[in-house]
């Protein structure tokens, strides 16, 4: 009889996922830098708010492009080649920004700090798929998810540092903002080269393989191995994921790249005050994508199915939004930031669930096509959302409306996966039956 396949080392899995976690959080670093040192960007460089939301558009718009593009590249060259490319691109993009000397340089280098992100969730959801057995992937990517959280936490201090004590290192800067977080990504790329390595068997084969077939409910076959694009694109239960990604983003990006804003206008922050405080909203979302992983792979253990610990997750999270609904109407600070906690909360651990369920759908050959696809329909809803209220704002709206509409996205995303994804399975691609 032929020998089990060892199991992978349990402290090398979770050492990737550390690994990943961390590349994450420099990601959101590098994106909150421009929202974080707009004020000071404005005294040398003259931004509105149309114009914000066009730079913010610029980096979405290749991000979601790359996203799908990024998918694409990892499964040719693999996910240690991969990663390590796009984590030397866009520290490079991010460094650029501190040579920018008006807006059409700013939204170059937004259009290439795109360009490298959009790999960077592709390639950390292939990498769970390489590492983790299904039972374990929500956890994992809770654990790289929540290093969006960390990124965006150390963000509102650490520019903060360098804009206002930075003479003590001559960085009093915001050229060095971009300058000191392009450098974290070029030293974690050094990391990842000498870390990384793909393991020679499954995290677990005999899981994988009844994940599967019970799934599925059909053996796997070679078209099962690698589905076309145009076979994912046929399939409702792919364009129900990525539509559903598109209204959740919508309401995520606009609370990522405005809620500095926000705070510097209609509650009259100055820097030191958001940074202050600015940064609680974030580590809430931190703890959002451990505790939406974890429910959901605690719920699997219970021996719930696939569909019912994915979905009952994803209600929970959705459920938390529309309180952003209440913040126009506060005076209190403190209330208002709690609000925003409890929603940034909500939106990451669905975030770690969305991004989740690719995994449940598709074999491990085509997660990058469908993470890039999930991934795209996520920054054109940020495109969306982020050009609507540039819009607003320049024309006289308050933020009311804008955060209402935010607020509502994730009900109505929670509503369009629970009708075009009927049972969270496998899907079998060589199957002619119509959807």
């Amino acid at each position: 009889m032929r020998p089990a396949a060892p199991r992978v080392d349990f402290e090398r899995r979770w050492g990737v996922a550390l690994m990943i976690s961390v590349a994450i959080a420099i990601s959101y670093l590098d994106r909150q830098t421009l929202p974080w040192a707009i004020t000071s960007i404005q005294a040398d460089i003259p931004i509105g708010n149309q114009t914000k939301a066009w730079l913010d558009s610029a980096f979405l718009a290749t991000y979601g492009l790359m996203y799908l593009g990024g998918g694409w590249l990892l499964d040719r060259i693999g996910t240690r080649r991969g990663f390590l490319l796009i984590m030397v691109f866009w520290s490079l993009a991010c460094a650029s920004h501190g040579f920018a000397g008006g807006v059409i340089a700013l939204a170059a280098s937004r259009l290439l700090l795109g360009v490298g992100e959009g790999g960077g969730f592709p390639a950390a959801t292939r990498a769970v798929a390489e590492w983790f057995a299904p039972r374990e992937r929500a956890a994992a990517l809770g654990i790289i998810n929540a290093g969006t959280a960390v990124g965006a936490v150390v963000a509102p201090p650490l520019i903060a540092l360098i804009l206002v004590q930075g003479n003590w290192f001559q960085l009093a800067s915001w050229r060095w903002v971009f300058f000191v977080t392009g450098a974290f990504g070029l030293a974690w790329a050094v990391w990842w080269w000498a870390r990384y390595d793909t393991p020679d068997v499954p995290p677990d084969p005999q899981e994988s393989a009844r994940t599967t077939t019970a799934g599925a409910g059909h053996q796997p076959s070679p078209i099962d191995a690698a589905p076309s694009l145009p076979q994912l694109l046929m399939k409702r239960e792919v364009l129900g994921i990525a539509f559903a990604k598109f209204l959740s983003d919508g309401a995520w990006y606009f609370y990522l790249f405005w809620l500095p804003k926000y705070l510097f206008e209609a509650r009259a922050f100055d820097l030191k005050q958001a940074a202050s405080v600015g940064w609680i909203p974030y580590a809430a979302s931190g703890i959002g994508s451990l505790c939406g992983g974890y429910l959901s792979s605690r719920l699997l253990a219970r021996n719930f199915s696939v569909n019912a610990a994915r979905k009952i997750a994803l209600g929970i999270s959705a459920a938390l939004m529309p309180w952003v609904m209440l913040v126009p109407s506060l005076d209190s600070i403190p209330l208002v930031l709690f609000v925003f906690s409890v929603a940034f909360f909500g939106q990451q651990s669905w975030s770690t669930l969305v991004m989740t369920v690719p995994t449940d759908l598709v074999p491990r050959g085509a997660l990058g096509k469908l993470a890039g696809l999930v991934g795209l329909g996520g920054a054109f809803g940020g495109i969306v959302m982020g050009q609507a209220a540039g819009w607003a704002l320049d024309h006289g709206y308050s933020y009311t409306p804008v955060l209402v509409v935010a607020a509502s996205l994730h009900v109505v995303a929670f509503i369009v996966i629970c009708v075009t994804i009927p049972r969270i399975h496998q899907l079998n691609f060589s199957s002619k039956e119509e959807n």
